[in-house]
């Protein structure tokens, strides 16, 4: 069997009447059994759309629990065996916002970590089907509105194993099993879907028990593959969901036109299915954490591959083809609130994560207000924090409390309120986060999400230093001077900088930003990096600059209830970053700040630096780092 390289690029077209976001429809959502009954608020209408739930124990062995709203809450299907069974204390019922638990310990142990996969019934993305087996070949009609990409067949018997069709697999009646590591399998005999590809109305069955025997009963779960055709989105044009496959070659990128946060493959040889997303862990090279369908087995780490901003990259060992299904990771909209993407506030009193967000954020830097290093990470840098402060020049490190597979939150460790934390969650036209490897060859560009042109860059590489003294923090910002692209600042007290090493003298755009040969700040050879961008997005977040006046002046962020964080420093004199947050404290009689370059304590001085208004904030005075008269400042504010 030949299996194609099956490099998917999206396109213009689509449309539709009535667009949806991929948070709607699809959820990996993570939460800690109690023992008893709880209720996941996921945020997606499963009661009255109608949907699938996958739930697995990711601490111990148990099994992959199954049920749908089509069989009904209560109705369980093992991944990995072959029985329906009826349980009351699984997931007892489904609702607006997710669904409910009761206390099975295969759902809801006590202390133990679960990860939940939701997907909503919607055309062009997800469909569930039940049909009764007439022994003789029939075909199955579905509600997909376009060519399944996958499906799975389970009989609910429980005599039957799971089948599984895929686009991948060539011409004919192959199968996989969903509940077995065996290889792909060719039915001679076409009896398992009879030798017929689906339609977008229908799925055809052939005469084996497994897919249509005579008064057995069936349940399909069907799973769409956008082509350049999806009707997702803002304008109802983008696509969220690819059935694929490809041949291993280490180092081969899969394009899928997005950036995945689930992914679920298989080799068409012996091995395991495998289950991976961004939620518990997906970014770092050889560091995905994953689950087998075909296996009780707890969460293991490690891995094949790794994520990308537009697919994905195969690496490490490996032989033969492979199929997959991957889906867009979210929001796929701008947010319409500062609060749905930005959170800051002193640790927690107790437990953990350390700090609370309203959101699963995607990146945060925390601080100790008496003294010590920025920290700061991200999702896609999984266990791995790097420093922010100029004066630790240090890779990226293993710490073992920088956990991101919270619900809303980070930081597995109690740090007490002497820690403030500020946490981002990745948006369209508000941030985004990027990790690449450098080439050594000015001009290299590297993709990103963030729709619109950044407008400031921090890029940091995150592996060990061999040029002394260099692999400080590079700064981009469209205000520090009128043509931004030929200068750099850095996270120190250092003034403006000219060098085209930085981003070879090229502006960003909205696709691309561009980085030139500067060894170990953008661009060495070989190495990973990792960029923060940002934007304006009106009433949300404010990247800008200001010319000083030497008296009080409102910077006008566009905000309508002021800053609950301002970044911001002098470009023409050495002087310190700037930091302000409401946590702290930002009033008209005082404003304690940090200085992000240094590994000081926050302080707090008689002069006031800035302070509130509604718009966004004053900067006081005459201060030489904050209001100099005829002194270029820039700055980010985030409502």
């Amino acid at each position: 069997m030949t299996i194609s390289n099956n490099k998917l690029l999206i396109g213009a077209s689509g449309g539709g009447s009535d667009p949806i976001n991929v948070s709607s429809l699809f959820r990996t959502f993570l939460y800690e059994g109690n023992g008893g009954t709880q209720t996941i608020d996921n945020g997606i209408d499963i009661d009255g759309e109608g949907g699938l739930v996958w739930i697995k124990n990711r601490d111990a062995t148990d099994n992959h629990v199954l049920t749908d709203t089509v069989r009904g809450a209560t109705k369980i299907i093992y991944a990995n065996q072959t029985e329906e069974a009826t349980d009351d204390d699984t997931i007892t019922a489904f609702n607006s916002t997710g669904f409910a638990l009761g206390d099975d310990v295969k759902v809801n142990t006590n202390n133990e970590s679960y990860c939940a996969w939701t997907w909503r019934k919607a055309p062009k993305f997800f469909d569930i089907v039940t049909y009764t087996g007439s022994g003789s070949a029939q075909n199955i009609s579905h509600n997909l509105e376009s060519v399944p990409g996958m499906f799975m067949i389970k009989e609910r018997g429980g005599d039957e194993n799971w089948r599984v069709y895929h686009r991948g697999f060539e011409d004919g009646d192959y199968y996989l099993n969903l509940g077995a590591e065996g290889s792909v399998t060719l039915d001679n005999f076409n009896r398992h879907f009879n030798g017929t590809d689906p339609t977008s109305s229908v799925f055809t069955v052939g005469t084996d028990n497994s897919t249509n025997g005579s008064n057995k009963t069936y349940v399909a779960y069907l799973f769409a593959h956008n082509n350049n055709d999806g009707t997702f989105g803002p304008d109802g044009d983008q696509d969220i969901i690819k059935c694929g496959s490809y041949t291993y070659s280490n180092g081969l990128e899969i394009d899928l036109g997005f950036e995945p946060q689930f992914l679920i493959y298989k080799p068409l040889g012996t091995g395991h299915w495998r289950m991976v997303d961004n939620m518990r862990g997906w970014g770092i090279p050889s560091s995905e954490r994953f689950l087998y369908p075909s296996l009780t087995n707890a969460e293991a780490a490690g891995g094949q591959l790794d994520l990308t901003n537009t697919g994905f990259r195969v690496h490490d060992a490996g032989t033969g083809d492979y199929i997959y299904m991957a889906i867009r990771r979210s929001p796929m909209a701008e947010p319409e609130s500062a609060t749905d993407v930005f959170d800051v506030g002193l640790g927690e009193a107790s437990g953990t994560p350390a700090f609370v967000s309203s959101f699963p954020p995607d990146f945060a830097m925390f601080k100790y207000l008496t003294g010590d290093n920025w920290y700061i990470s991200s999702r896609l840098q999984q266990g791995k924090t790097l420093y922010a402060n100029y004066n630790n020049l240090g890779p990226e490190i293993s710490d073992s409390g920088s956990v991101w597979d919270y619900q809303n939150g980070y930081y597995n460790a109690t740090l007490g309120t002497s820690w403030v934390g500020y946490l981002w969650k990745r948006a369209p036209k508000f941030c985004d986060v990027i990790t690449y490897k450098g080439n050594g060859t000015a001009g290299r560009t590297v993709a990103h999400n963030l729709e619109v042109v950044p407008e400031m860059m921090w890029v940091k590489r995150r592996e060990a230093d061999e040029y002394a003294g260099q692999g400080l923090w590079a700064v981009y910002h469209a205000g520090m001077h009128s043509s931004p692209e030929e200068k750099f600042m850095r996270f120190d007290n250092n003034a403006l900088g000219d060098s085209t090493a930085y981003w070879n003298d090229t502006a960003p755009t909205a696709s691309v930003f561009s980085v030139g040969n500067a060894n170990s700040d953008t661009n060495d050879a070989n190495v990973g990096f990792v960029a923060y961008i940002f934007a304006t997005l009106a009433g949300i977040s404010k990247v800008g600059n200001y010319t000083g006046t030497g008296s009080d002046q409102t910077i006008d962020c566009g905000f309508s209830n002021g800053a609950r964080f301002v970044l911001l420093k002098a470009t023409g004199t050495s002087s310190n970053w700037l930091l302000f947050d409401t946590a702290r404290g930002i009033s008209a009689s005082s404003a304690a700040f940090f200085r992000l370059d240094t590994n000081a304590a926050q302080q707090t001085v008689s002069t006031i630096r800035i302070a509130p208004a509604n718009s966004g904030f004053i900067a006081k005075g005459s201060y030489d780092w904050v209001n100099a008269d005829g002194e270029n400042y820039i700055f980010y504010a985030i409502a």
